[in-house]
């Protein structure tokens, strides 16, 4: 999500408030710490470091920028002034900084715990979406969960943070370091810990179903995920894109021509497929539509000289080291440990047509698998408005979500989430 930074000081960022009525002293002026903040029995807000700024990120959902002129969190220290009305203190956890090695690199990772963590609270992993950037500390989901008694092992990988090694998108090599950190959590909660499982976010449901049965994983989980290949995710992010901007069957048949193509180009290193989509920019190219074809990486292609391609590959695509050969539904289908999977209805960035398609054939072939889709929700389970010129704007977490996300790794679904239907 895409949010707006604040400026930075020497490294550090703080919020400066200007007093009003009733603010505590402490309050004005001083640092962000990192963490969850609590007001009362069920309420709580995690504060999150975002690059030169801090997110604030309500257990309902609702999050911002801390010192934003709409904020609703500023910071005082251990104590966060909520609304202008209450002043929340900082909950206490239990913080263990670890470095484990996977593959000969080193990568950091924390578990963290509530103080009460026990042999009957659960215990969790995530695997990370696509993002070059680390997670300790960056990412609420983690904190969400904690603040809902689910302790959670929490690591940057490889290539991001303060992880060693070159950022990757080779699914198995991060399925092997998800393993890794699997061993590492369960030596550093020994005794601490019940259920044990993995949770993916985006790309990273890819990675914990090539994970879970190694990991030792009882359930897994999945928030806005795919059970497609990069490949047809690519052709499915072309044909709703020309959908939503009104064409129809014959212009996304046309498209497909072209994401078939691109398909072919980056599976064979460049060497098949080159004349044909010169071929189609030849055909297609002065058609309105031409310039929508985005994709996840059809459109970069379609931007390339076919021979500047052919001389030099496409290094922002080659250094990621995708392993094309992978196959989610056959990962899937070796799956045995229950699953549960929360789809965001408007997805944009990984439409869910295909995966649903696929969860409900699996679901028939009697797998332990459960389906949340909520509507009108895009990447990231986020609500959003639209604006006049078709942009969507982030607005919240959709209600329920993170309820859902920890009951499941509790093992105590209940009926209902926000607005999530179950297909």
């Amino acid at each position: 999500m895409a949010l707006l930074r604040l400026s930075c000081l020497f490294g550090l960022a703080v919020t400066v408030a200007q007093a009003q009525p009733g603010m505590p002293a402490e309050i004005v002026s001083r640092e962000c710490q990192i963490g969850i903040f609590r007001g009362g029995e069920e309420a709580f807000v995690s504060i999150t470091a975002q690059q030169d700024g801090y997110l604030y990120t309500f257990s309902d959902g609702d999050f911002g920028e801390v010192g934003a002129p709409d904020t609703r969190v500023l910071c005082g220290g251990d104590t966060v002034w909520v609304d202008g009305a209450e002043l929340w203190r900082k909950a206490r956890l239990r913080e263990t900084a670890t470095i484990f090695e996977s593959h000969g690199t080193a990568l950091t990772g924390r578990l963290l715990e509530d103080p009460g963590a026990d042999a009957e609270t659960p215990l969790v992993i995530y695997a990370h979406g696509s993002e070059e950037t680390g997670w300790i500390e960056q990412m609420p989901d983690p904190y969400q969960m904690v603040g809902r008694g689910v302790s959670v092992f929490v690591y940057d990988k490889r290539g991001t943070g303060q992880s060693l090694g070159r950022y990757t998108q080779n699914f198995p090599l991060l399925a092997d370091d998800l393993v890794a950190a699997s061993a590492q959590a369960k030596h550093l909660a020994e005794g601490r810990f019940g259920r044990f499982g993995l949770i993916g976010l985006s790309q990273g449901g890819w990675i914990v179903p090539m994970a879970a049965e190694r990991a030792g994983a009882e359930f897994i989980g999945v928030g806005y995920g795919l059970v497609v290949d990069i490949r047809e995710e690519d052709a499915e992010q072309v044909a709703l894109q020309l959908r939503e901007a009104g064409y129809g069957d014959d212009v996304l048949e046309a498209a497909r021509e072209i994401t078939d193509i691109a398909a072919r180009i980056v599976t064979s290193s460049y060497r098949d497929g080159l004349e044909d989509l010169d071929a189609a920019k030849a055909m297609y190219g002065a058609e309105p539509w031409f310039p929508l074809v985005q994709g996840s990486y059809t459109g970069v292609i379609l931007g390339i000289p076919t021979e500047e391609m052919r001389a030099n590959g496409i290094p922002m695509f080659d250094r990621l080291d995708v392993d094309w050969s992978v196959d989610p539904v056959e990962v899937m289908q070796a799956v045995r440990v229950p699953q549960m999977w929360a789809l965001a209805g408007a997805d944009r960035e990984a439409p869910v047509a295909k995966t649903l398609e696929r969860l409900q054939a699996l679901q028939a072939d009697g797998r332990d698998l459960s389906i949340f889709l909520f509507p009108e929700t895009d990447h990231g389970m986020v609500d959003f408005r639209m604006n006049s010129d078709g942009e969507r704007v982030p607005t919240r977490v959709t209600a329920g979500y993170y309820d859902l996300m920890a009951d499941w790794a509790k093992g105590q679904l209940q009926p209902h989430y926000g607005r999530a239907i179950q297909p």
